[in-house]
């Protein structure tokens, strides 16, 4: 009998861009220890523009550090475009942060010196590559043309915008035809209008580019912008929002919105907030397998064994409980069997000699 060896399995992300395993992010203060990331999972896939949202201290920021090169984590691993970023060296770093990945921050001045016009400040990060100048000219109108700044190549980042330096920031992080870009909050500082112009440039430099784009932010809003919102809180990742086109039969298009919970690789799952609060959950669950679903249950509160499903119990209302009857007055109720009737007369009692 011929045994046919069983498949080896995938490691974890193979196909995906940006790989974070159980990855965790511990820093000593003092003698307190604070965990910044505890046991995130998150895939990327090449071509992907995503969000990640979270809180102040939810360790969006800390990710964020650890994807761009410049923190290393504590444990698990991570890997951006075949690299790995807990065994690089020092040399290996500037690699990575010069040509595999670009960067646009919040404040304009970390993106642009204000000494340079846009095309120069587009032409620098080339020029530390190595690139010849006709080639770095050329290169850089072609980026500030995608990024609709053509005519303002001219200009020093005080003669421009918010919105128009973030863009030409955008061309900057272009420059070196990076894999990835990853943007902390770049519409920050801008109005919703001038922020619907930054993430317009992002999106060209996604799908007219080729650049995997990640954005760090706290607001929930940009779900609307990018395909793909991951949601962090308490260092892992807690829920996703999946943008999707949806035709109806009448053939109008629609933008769907679908929002998921995140079970990561250890099996664990993050309840929402106002799940807990409105059925009171805390400390301990019980957990049920059932057919088609798993049934949560408070610990102090005991599931009868005949319990009817969701479904049984909505299409099946129980039976109205029968009001207790008035007595009715009219009706005496009986004396007990061995009381005396007060209509006879009483019984002579044994031993009287005087009632016989």
């Amino acid at each position: 009998m011929t045994q046919t060896a069983a498949a080896p399995r995938a490691e974890y992300g193979a196909d995906a861009l940006i790989v974070c395993d159980n990855l965790v992010r511990i820093y000593q203060v003092e003698n307190i220890e604070v965990q910044a990331l505890q046991g995130l999972d998150l895939l990327v896939d090449k071509g992907e523009m995503i969000a990640i949202v979270g809180q102040s201290g939810s360790g969006k920021s800390t990710l964020l550090n650890v994807l761009s090169g410049l923190d290393v984590p504590t444990a698990g691993s991570a890997r951006v475009a075949g690299w790995d970023l807990l065994r690089m060296n020092h040399a290996d770093r500037l690699t990575y942060r010069r040509s595999v990945v670009g960067f646009v921050w919040q404040q304009t001045a970390r993106n642009l010196l204000p000494y340079l016009s846009a095309r120069e400040n587009v032409m620098l990060p080339m020029a530390f590559s190595g690139l010849r100048g006709a080639r770095r000219a050329a290169r850089a109108d072609e980026l500030l043309e995608a990024m609709s700044m053509a005519d303002r190549a001219g200009r020093r980042p005080g003669e421009l915008s918010g919105g128009e330096q973030q863009r030409v920031a955008i061309a900057v992080a272009l420059a070196n035809e990076p894999e990835v870009i990853f943007a902390d909050e770049p519409t920050g500082e801008l109005d919703s209008s001038t922020g619907d112009d930054v993430f317009a440039a992002l999106r060209s430099a996604n799908q007219d580019l080729g650049a995997t784009v990640v954005v760090v932010t706290h607001d929930h809003a940009v779900s609307s912008q990018v395909q793909r919102t991951v949601a962090i809180r308490d260092g892992r990742t807690a829920t996703e929002v999946v943008r999707r086109t949806h035709v109806d039969d009448e053939g109008r298009t629609q933008t769907v919105h679908d929002e998921y919970a995140v079970l990561d690789r250890a099996g664990r799952l993050q309840l929402p907030r106002d799940y807990r609060d409105a059925l009171e959950l805390k400390d301990r669950v019980r957990l049920e397998l059932e057919t088609d679903h798993i049934g949560v249950w408070k610990d102090s509160t005991a599931r009868p064994a005949s319990a009817p499903s969701a479904p049984e119990a909505a299409a099946s209302p129980p039976a109205p409980r029968e009001a207790p009857r008035a007595p009715d007055p009219t009706r005496a109720s009986a004396p007990p069997t061995d009381a005396p009737n007060p209509f006879l007369p009483p019984e002579p009692e044994e031993g009287r000699d005087d009632l016989r």
